[in-house]
């Protein structure tokens, strides 16, 4: 009897791992239609880097910034590209307009490459402050990157919800 349920066993294994079988049209279904959805949705998005830290403020501006080197002013610190440069209270009690640190950090030649009379034109720079700074910091950080080449400086700015025009009085 003992060969007899064995050889049933075996029998009824193979029945089971020849059922089993792994349908992958549905699957590729779904992943078309996510790719496909990513590709709509994500063409227009441009994200930055922003730590918790930051408020950016609202704008109300149809045109898209162009991709550069950013600059992030939290409430504590001064980054660029993510890399702590100086902390505010530095930059506060210096007494030159511009930020002698931040003026190191835009002269490596990792930033830019285009060093021609047009390209140091057309450099840009992209300026995240915090909504509560005061106006003292950021004129000293965007004072530096001009000094440094930088043509073109944007503030970033949070898009206002619905929106299509100046606020009305």
């Amino acid at each position: 009897m003992s060969l007899s349920k064995r050889t049933r066993r075996a029998a009824q294994h193979t029945r089971r791992r020849e059922e089993v079988e792994l349908n992958l049209i549905p699957m590729i279904d779904i992943m078309s239609v996510m790719v496909s959805f990513l590709l709509v949705y994500s063409a227009d998005v441009e994200a930055i880097q922003t730590t918790k830290g930051v408020e950016i403020p609202q704008s109300i501006a149809e045109q898209k910034p162009r991709d550069s080197v950013v600059v992030m002013i939290t409430k504590d610190q001064l980054f660029v590209q993510g890399e702590p440069i100086a902390s505010m209270d530095d930059i506060r009690a210096a007494k030159t307009p511009l930020i002698d640190p931040l003026t190191a950090v835009l002269r490596r030649p990792m930033l830019w490459t285009n060093d021609t009379a047009d390209g140091l034109a057309q450099r840009e720079i992209t300026v995240i402050a915090d909504k509560s700074l005061t106006y003292d910091v950021v004129r000293k950080v965007m004072s530096t990157c001009t000094s440094e080449g930088f043509g073109h400086i944007s503030l970033a700015v949070v898009e206002k919800d619905g929106s299509s025009g100046p606020p009305k009085s």
